[in-house]
């Protein structure tokens, strides 16, 4: 019997339902055909030799079959990667081999990358391309074409095995235990989504981000398990996710502060122009969302924003209702399960108030795919089973966490701790700025100094002008030590498309030159 939380559940009691809608196009798959389609295709994983606890890769766009592909792996009990579409052939390359996948899954869009790959990956077994076909490779619509559509019969749970966006080096993939029990218990994500959000039968959720990350994947497979509809955008436009808002009736959405940064600058009447009002919460998360983005989104909004800190690693969740947010600006939340802990570099915990990294107690664990140093360096050397995701914050006297910054980008100057994310706050919000990094370079006197690096909004040309005036409008608001003594101007800052900064590669630039780095 199939279990309830799980869309065959839903395609045996309401097959017309969609499961999800391609916002730019309309498309539609059902219920139905999601369970059909799913199933076929894990008929078909069974016949190429993959069994339970087998990996497979995918490399795919926002197309209508990702969402297919992800379900055959998880009902045929796989480990299943999804790979940015954003990466070089090398660079996907080296993610299809480290995880030992078996099966590589693309789309016809990313015909190069899947091409330039073949040498890379002499194990793989299988090539396969939906929306059309590339030398080495063949066709997913006509291999699945005489497969089943019933369940397999050794249906099992999988579990995907994302990676780390490589911020601050080669990604890391993280792998957990595969799932044990009957297929479709509620647990993980699809549990939050329920008991947190409210999500259920009657939810429209808009998900304006890649499928291949963490947070728009997960949510958008827990709402399978729920029985609500999900609307994909193909790719992030600011105006046209307002319009999939009202066109589909959206009752919840999860963003990034990027995404509520680019909304924010849409003018006055193109921001009025569409009816909001079915949406009932806005999730976000990803990275922290400045202060300032926030009251705003809330004076536009309503107080629906929900957010919540984690990581792809899953060894906690911190959640902030609105309420809380409102009651305490500038806060997290509170771990959902669990203990948190702040600590020195030493591993000695602090008091309420003290920066420090941030360690989770009594949450799951994980380990980096074949990079036992990294697994080493995420545990607490006392031992104890705590985690980090090398964050750095503080909690409040009662246990509300606020976080300041990624452990490796604090800046030391001449002894003194500035964590980068309270400049870029600030600087964000000033009209003539689309986008910023800050972060520590090189200095004779100080070891660090801040450097800002300013993405003008359109239109807008990059002047020494302009570069005095950011840094007085920062000094207007923050004490001068932790104001850039230097600014400089890019055409666009490297990001990620689920909006996380790539600070790394951008500040090694400026410590080329030298052989040791300080405040890493």
């Amino acid at each position: 019997m199939t279990a309830v939380f799980h869309p065959a559940a839903v395609a045996s009691r309401a097959p017309d339902r969609p499961a999800y809608v391609i916002a730019e196009t309309g498309q539609t798959v059902t219920y139905g055909q999601l369970d059909r389609e799913s199933n076929r295709l894990a008929h078909l994983f069974r016949r190429l030799g993959l069994g339970r606890g087998d990996h497979l890769a995918m490399c795919m766009d926002n197309h209508v079959q990702f969402l297919q592909v992800a379900w055959a792996a998880q009902r045929a009990g796989l480990y299943w990667t999804p790979i940015s579409t954003k990466l070089t052939a090398e660079e996907a390359a080296y993610i299809v081999d480290d995880c030992d996948a078996r099966v590589v899954i693309t789309s016809a869009a990313l015909t190069d990358v899947a091409v330039g790959m073949m040498p890379l990956t002499p194990r793989v077994e299988h090539r396969l391309m939906v929306g059309g076909c590339a030398v080495g490779h063949q066709p997913l619509e006509e291999a699945a074409a005489q497969c089943p559509t019933t369940p397999i019969a050794d249906e099992a749970e999988g579990v995907d095995m994302l990676y780390s966006s490589g911020t601050t080096g080669r990604p890391k993939g993280i792998r957990v235990p595969l799932p044990v029990g009957p297929v479709g218990q509620l647990s993980g994500v699809p549990m939050l989504a329920h008991r947190l959000f409210g999500c259920g039968e009657d939810t429209v959720y808009l998900s304006p981000a890649p499928l291949y990350h963490g947070a728009p994947l997960r949510f958008s497979m827990a709402m399978h398990r729920l029985g609500g509809s999900v609307v994909v955008m193909q790719k992030f436009d600011p105006e046209r996710a307002l319009a999939a808002i009202e066109t589909y009736a959206v009752t919840h959405s999860q963003w990034v502060p990027t995404m509520f940064v680019r909304m924010l600058k849409l003018a006055r009447d193109v921001r009025a122009r569409h009816d909001l009002s079915s949406m009932r919460v806005a999730i976000h998360a990803a990275a922290p969302c400045p202060r300032a983005v926030k009251e705003e989104m809330v004076q536009w909004w309503g107080p629906i924003l929900h957010e919540y800190y984690g990581g792809t690693e899953g060894n906690g969740f911190v959640y902030c209702p609105p309420a809380d947010w409102l009651a305490r600006p500038g806060t997290v939340g509170r771990l959902i399960a669990g203990t948190l802990h702040v600590c020195d570099d030493a591993g000695v915990e602090l008091s309420p108030g003290e920066i420090g990294t941030i360690w989770f107690e009594g949450t799951p664990t994980f380990d980096y795919h074949k990079d036992p140093e990294q697994t080493a360096a995420a545990r607490h050397p006392a031992g104890a089973g705590w985690t980090t995701l090398g964050d750095v914050g503080y909690v409040d006297a009662d246990g509300y966490l606020y976080l300041t910054d990624r452990r490796g980008f604090t800046i030391v100057s001449g002894g003194v701790n500035i964590y980068p994310q309270e400049t870029e706050d600030v600087l964000v919000m000033h009209p003539l700025v689309a986008d910023v990094a800050v972060f520590g370079v090189p200095s004779e006197d100080f070891g660090e100094e801040v450097k800002a690096v300013v993405q003008p909004v359109d239109g807008v040309a990059p002047t020494a002008a302009l570069a005095d005036e950011l840094i007085a409008y920062c000094r207007d608001h923050l004490s001068h030590v932790k104001c850039p003594r230097s600014l400089d101007f890019v055409d666009e800052l490297p990001r990620t498309p689920t909006g996380k900064l790539l600070k790394a590669a951008l500040r090694d630039r400026y410590w080329a030159a030298r052989s040791t780095r300080i405040g890493n």
